[in-house]
């Protein structure tokens, strides 16, 4: 007697198409969704070991790559613990870079934390130790590199042109020095005393 058409007897035919397949089983530490607490910290070293970052970059890096919040959150714990994740120190180091090497104001440099997400409090310890004498001393490199490439005043003609030539560059000096930070008051004072200088250093006929 033949066999009826159709699947081979013992064939469960709901195996094949009919049952659901089971979802991969979730590893331990890992969240609805991306993935592991272990893959979230290699994210996070591979992070740190370009430059020093804070808590909110790390949180934001891991929430673009897909993980979990709670998976973040929990990585991020242990890393802190162990001393990699440190706001306060991260502050500090950010300060001092910005300052000594990119020439940037403290007010810059604050605002520069803050989109970091970093603290009030830890900002604030980390930009006192940017003094105003340190400040100035930035302020003063700035505008004597800018100096160097200025074409002198006019010394002589109409004093209203020689005024108003004086007068766009003391705004375009001071314009400079705010836009990296720099309290106004102290740039009008820098570059008043860099141009007076600078004049006076001027070679004569």
């Amino acid at each position: 007697m033949s066999e009826p058409d159709g699947d081979e007897p013992g064939t469960n035919h709901g195996a094949r198409t009919g049952r659901p397949r089971r979802g991969r089983r979730r590893t331990d530490g890992e969240g609805p969704s991306g993935g592991t607490e272990a893959q979230a910290k290699d994210v996070c070293l591979r992070l740190l070991t370009d430059r020093a970052r804070s808590r909110a970059e790390l949180a934001t890096k891991l929430e673009q790559k897909g993980f979990a919040p709670e998976v973040s959150e929990r990585a991020l714990d242990r890393l802190a613990e162990v001393g990699l994740i440190d706001d306060a120190d991260f502050a500090q180091q950010w300060a001092r870079s910005r300052h000594l090497f990119s020439g940037k104001g403290k007010r810059a440099i604050a605002l520069e934390l803050r989109r970091k997400g970093v603290s009030d409090d830890d900002a604030a310890e980390a930009l006192d130790g940017i003094d105003a004498a340190s400040e100035r001393e930035r302020a003063v490199e700035l505008v004597r590199k800018k100096l160097r490439t200025q074409a002198p005043l006019p010394t002589e003609g109409d004093r209203r042109e020689i005024a108003a030539e004086r007068d766009r560059l003391v705004r375009r000096l001071v314009g400079m020095l705010a836009r990296r930070g720099f309290a106004q008051g102290m740039a009008f004072e820098v570059v008043r005393d860099e141009l007076d200088g600078h004049t006076h250093d001027l070679p004569t006929e």
